[in-house]
C-alpha cells in the first residue's frame, strides 16, 4: 500500500502581485507568442513532459489548447485567449501579445493601478468607437457582389500559417476553395431566420494540395469490404431516395434500449427478443419504401442482411459529427426509438454514388438542395494536413463573422499603427473635462496613452522576424517595412512601395518615422485615389469582429492582471 500523505492547506497570497513574478510568469509565454506572429512567424513544436504526440503549429487555437501552465497569471491569460478563440477562431496571438505588452509597460509606470486601469479602458473605448464609426479610415466595407475582398481576407488567414507548407499558388488555390465551400453553405432562399449550412472537411494525406476539391453533398468513408455487406446486388438507388437516420444503436444490445429498469424472466432469450424487434423495424422501413438507412452507431448484421435483401442500403458507424450535416441536408429527423417512427422523420436525397480518392472509398450523398458540401482537403503529410484543416476551419469562421458584420480591418500592422497615431493625437489634445471624469492628471493620462500606443506599435514590429526595419508614415499612419539589408526610406524617394496592408503606395513627399520612435502627433487621414494601390487582389485584411473583440480581451485581461490582489492555490 502506498504511503498516504496528509492533505495540505490551500495557499493564499494577499496584497498587490509582485511585479517581477508576474513578468517571469508571462515572459516565456510572450516569447513563444511573439515568435509565431504573422506570415513570417516561426513554427513551434509542442509536446508534454512525458512524451506523446508532437504538435507542429504556429496557430493560436492549437498553441493555447496545448499549453500547460502552472502560474496563476499565465493561467488567467491562457483562459481568456482560449475563450476568445472558441468564439472567433482568429486574432488569438494578437490578443495575447498585446495583453503581455500592456502589462509589462504598465508595470513601469509610477501611477496608481486603478488610475492606469481607468485610463486604459477609456483608450479602449476610444478605439472601439472609432473602429465602429462610418468614417473610420482603417476599415473597408465588404462588397458581396465581388469575390476579391473575401479572397483577400481568406488569403490573409491562410498565408499567416507557415506550418501549412503552401506555395503561393497553393495558398491562392486553397483560398478559392474555402470561399467556394462557404458559398455552398449559404441557403438559396432568403428569410428572417436563415441558418447557414455545413462544410465538412474530408482529409486525405499524401496527396498534392492541388488535388483538393469541393464536392456538393456529403462523403462518408466506406471501406471496400463494407460495400458487399451493405449494398444490394441491384446496386445503389439512383433518384428520389428516401432516407432514415437513426441516432440510437441498432446492434440489439439491451444497454441501448434507453433508461429505466428491466425485469427479465428466466425463460426469455433477450438476444432473440431484441433481434425480433429489429426485424420488425426493418419490415416497417421496407413498407415505408425507405431506400437508405444511416445509423450513428452500429447496425446488427442480421438487420443489415434483411435490408440488403430488400434493396435497402444500410450504413452504420456514422459518428456524432456527421449527424447534424446529414439532418440539415436531407431534412431527416434523427430517430431515437425502435417502435414508433412517424413519416415526418424521413428525409430525401437526390442520389447516391460511389467515389474513390487515393486509397479511400466513399459513398457520396447527393443533396436536393445546396446547403451542405464536402471539402476534400489534401496535403503532403499528416502534420501539414492537420494545420491546414485548422486553418480552413478558422477561415470559414472568419467568413461567417464577416457575413454578419460586413467590414474588414486593414492588416499587415496598418490598423495598429493607425490607431496608435490616432490615440497619440487625441491624448495630446485631451480636454480637461475628460481628465476630471477620469480623476487623473494630464501627465498621468499621457503616460498611460504612450504605453498603450507603444504596445500597439510593438505588435506591428512583431510582424518582421528577419531584421527588417519598420516605419510609420506621418500622414495616414500606415505601416511600412524595409528589407534587412536596406535603409529605411524616410523621405520616400522609393515611390511605389506598398504599405503593410497593400492598399497604399508611397508617393514622393510622404514623410515617415521609424516605428517606435517619437514623432509629432498628427491626425491620421484617409486615403486619396493617387495613394490607392491598383492591385486590389493582393490586399491584406483582418476580420473586423475578431480583431475588435481581441483588442477588448487584451485590455480587459491586462486590467484584471493589474488589479489582482488575492491568489488562492491548492497545492494538492
Amino acid at each position: 500500500m502506498s504511503r498516504v500523505e496528509a492533505k495540505k492547506p490551500s495557499v493564499c497570497t494577499t496584497g498587490p502581485m509582485n511585479i517581477q513574478s508576474v513578468r517571469d510568469s508571462l515572459s516565456v509565454l510572450h516569447g513563444v507568442i511573439m515568435s509565431c506572429y504573422g506570415p513570417l512567424g516561426r513554427i513551434k513544436q509542442v509536446h508534454n513532459g512525458t512524451g506523446g504526440c508532437v504538435l507542429t503549429t504556429s496557430q493560436s487555437s492549437a498553441l493555447f489548447n496545448s499549453f500547460s501552465v502552472s502560474k496563476p497569471v499565465a493561467k488567467l491569460l491562457v483562459a481568456s485567449i482560449r475563450n476568445h478563440i472558441s468564439c472567433f477562431s482568429d486574432s488569438g496571438l494578437f490578443a495575447a501579445s498585446l495583453c503581455c505588452y500592456l502589462v509589462d509597460h504598465f508595470f513601469n509606470l509610477n501611477i496608481a493601478r486603478h488610475t492606469v486601469i481607468k485610463v486604459s479602458r477609456s483608450l479602449l473605448n476610444m478605439c472601439i468607437s472609432y473602429l465602429s464609426a462610418d468614417d473610420c479610415a482603417c476599415k473597408v466595407k465588404v462588397d458581396f457582389n465581388s469575390s476579391k475582398p473575401l479572397l483577400c481576407l481568406i488569403r490573409s488567414v491562410v498565408s499567416s500559417k507557415p506550418a501549412c507548407m503552401l506555395t503561393t499558388q497553393e495558398a491562392d488555390y486553397i483560398s478559392t476553395l474555402i470561399l467556394k465551400a462557404f458559398i455552398c453553405t449559404i441557403p438559396d432562399k432568403s428569410g428572417p431566420n436563415i441558418v447557414l449550412g455545413k462544410s465538412v472537411i474530408v482529409p486525405i494525406e499524401g496527396h498534392s494540395v492541388s488535388e483538393s476539391s469541393v464536392v456538393p453533398g456529403l462523403l462518408i468513408e466506406m471501406p471496400e469490404f463494407c460495400w458487399s455487406r451493405s449494398v444490394p446486388s441491384s446496386g445503389l438507388p439512383f433518384a428520389e431516395i428516401k432516407l432514415a437516420l437513426f441516432s440510437i444503436s441498432l446492434s440489439g444490445d439491451l444497454c441501448d434500449t434507453g433508461e429505466g429498469t428491466l425485469n427479465i424472466l428466466n425463460s426469455v432469450d433477450t438476444e432473440n427478443v431484441m433481434l425480433d424487434q429489429l426485424l420488425i423495424l426493418g419490415k416497417k422501413l421496407v413498407e415505408d419504401r425507405v431506400n437508405f438507412l444511416l445509423c450513428q452507431k452500429v447496425v446488427h448484421p442480421s438487420l443489415k442482411q434483411y435490408l440488403k435483401e430488400h434493396s435497402v442500403v444500410a450504413v452504420d458507424r456514422l459518428g456524432a459529427a456527421l449527424m447534424e450535416p446529414v439532418s440539415q441536408m436531407t431534412g431527416a429527423q434523427p430517430i431515437a426509438s425502435l417502435s414508433s417512427i412517424p413519416d415526418t422523420c424521413y428525409g430525401s436525397l437526390q442520389g447516391l454514388h460511389k467515389m474513390s480518392m487515393g486509397s479511400k472509398h466513399y459513398i457520396h450523398l447527393i443533396p436536393t438542395g445546396n446547403s451542405v458540401c464536402s471539402f476534400v482537403l489534401c496535403n503532403r503529410n499528416e502534420t501539414s494536413l492537420k494545420e491546414l484543416m485548422r486553418t480552413c476551419e478558422a477561415a470559414e469562421r472568419v467568413l461567417q463573422l464577416t457575413l454578419k458584420n460586413p467590414w474588414v480591418l486593414l492588416g499587415g500592422g496598418c490598423t495598429e499603427t493607425h490607431l496608435a497615431a490616432l490615440l497619440r493625437y487625441k491624448s495630446a489634445n485631451m480636454h480637461s473635462s475628460g481628465l476630471t471624469e477620469l480623476n487623473c492628471t494630464a501627465a498621468e493620462y499621457q503616460l498611460v496613452a504612450d504605453c498603450f500606443c507603444i504596445s500597439l506599435e510593438a505588435l506591428a514590429r512583431n510582424l518582421e522576424h528577419d531584421g527588417g526595419e519598420m516605419s510609420i508614415d506621418l500622414q495616414m499612419g500606415h505601416c511600412w517595412s524595409a528589407a534587412p539589408d536596406g535603409a529605411v526610406d524616410f523621405h520616400c524617394s522609393d515611390t511605389g512601395q506598398q504599405c503593410g496592408c497593400g492598399t497604399h503606395r508611397k508617393l514622393e513627399g510622404l514623410k515617415c518615422s521609424a516605428l517606435g520612435s517619437r514623432y509629432e502627433p498628427f491626425c491620421p487621414q484617409g486615403s486619396t485615389e493617387k495613394q490607392l494601390y491598383p492591385k486590389s487582389d493582393k490586399f491584406v485584411f483582418d476580420c473586423f469582429a475578431a480583431k475588435c473583440n481581441a483588442l477588448q480581451v487584451a485590455v480587459n485581461t491586462a486590467s484584471l492582471i493589474l488589479d489582482l490582489s488575492y491568489v488562492i492555490e491548492d497545492p494538492n
